[in-house]
């Protein structure tokens, strides 16, 4: 999840339609595999251009493939309330997996009236366990907490998110069984270091927490999230796929950043954006021009050309 507002491209790197060696990615991308039946898409530094506009078209693409008979997901570390950027965009079913895969969210509502679809959340006892663990293995950490309709965070964490928090309570206060909103799921937690680089600080959280929760980031800063194990963009699209009969060579899944790598693995086809992180560009079988450059919509353009009467 973004800082929202923010400008968020990661490691730039630069292509364009006319690149041959991206138009070879392009080809050996669409060519293989069964026809595609869904399209899971990551928003911000995919879909979304740095200024959180989907151009014109894009949103074209994303019409051409419902139409098509393509199911379009949006899939995304964003919360339920930050997903107004797309709602205007909702075709065919309408659902989103929010929170890394902690929410299945239908945006027919509109903004303010999301209606949750699944929750997958952060049991308390491995929230507290993974505060705990992080703290000891990064002095300075400081915490937020995401919940179905809540955030609540740390003194000390910084104003990221553009957002007033619900409260403002250590970690440990916000998680006891008796905190704020004890009622509502937590979907999953935040972490941000004031001065670590953003992939170390990833990699020693990852060793610190272990199999008491899922670790990964979307910032460019060393802002990580934290879902319940398993809990990921990958697991819960392959669960909401298998309600549909929808196998994974049949998706094909676009993203930009660490937490998109498992999403990019499981799908049949994968890309990454021109501006993807290292990573990324790693994990995906293709890759496209950065979202700036409609990169997303480039590739759907091209499987619905491909596409046999």
């Amino acid at each position: 999840m973004r800082e929202n507002g923010r400008v968020t491209s990661a490691t730039r790197q630069t292509g364009t339609p006319s690149d041959p060696t991206l138009a070879t990615s392009l080809a050996q991308g669409t060519a293989a595999g069964p026809p595609p039946r869904l399209i899971a898409t990551d928003l911000d530094g995919t879909l979304l251009r740095d200024d959180k506009s989907v151009s014109p078209r894009t949103v074209a693409a994303l019409a051409a493939a419902e139409e098509a008979g393509i199911e379009v997901f949006f899939v995304t570390g964003r919360p339920a309330r930050w997903m107004d950027v797309v709602s205007d965009h909702v075709h065919g079913h309408g659902l989103a997996i929010c929170g890394n895969g902690a929410a299945v969210v239908d945006l027919h509502g509109g903004p303010g009236a999301h209606r949750f679809v699944k929750i997958r959340e952060l049991a308390r006892e491995n929230a507290l366990k993974a505060v705990g663990l992080l703290r000891d293995a990064a002095p300075g950490t400081v915490f937020a907490v995401e919940q179905t309709y809540g955030f609540h965070q740390e003194p000390d964490y910084p104003k990221l998110h553009m957002e007033i928090p619900d409260n403002l309570l250590p970690a440990e206060e916000l998680l006891a069984p008796d905190g704020p909103d004890a009622d509502q799921p937590v979907l999953k937690i935040l972490a941000y270091h004031p001065s670590l680089d953003p992939d170390a600080f990833l990699t020693l959280a990852r060793l610190a927490i272990g199999d008491h929760a899922n670790v990964t980031r979307s910032s460019p800063s060393a802002l990580l999230e934290l879902s319940g194990p398993g809990v990921s963009k990958a697991s819960t699209l392959a669960l909401c796929c298998a309600e549909r009969g929808i196998s994974h060579e049949e998706v094909v899944a676009f993203g930009d950043m660490p937490n998109d790598v498992e999403m990019l693995t499981w799908a049949g086809q994968s890309y990454a954006m021109g501006n993807a992180h290292p990573d990324v560009l790693a994990a995906a079988s293709g890759r496209t021009v950065a979202n700036n450059d409609d990169g997303v919509a480039v590739v759907i353009e091209q499987l619905l050309a491909n596409r046999v009467p």
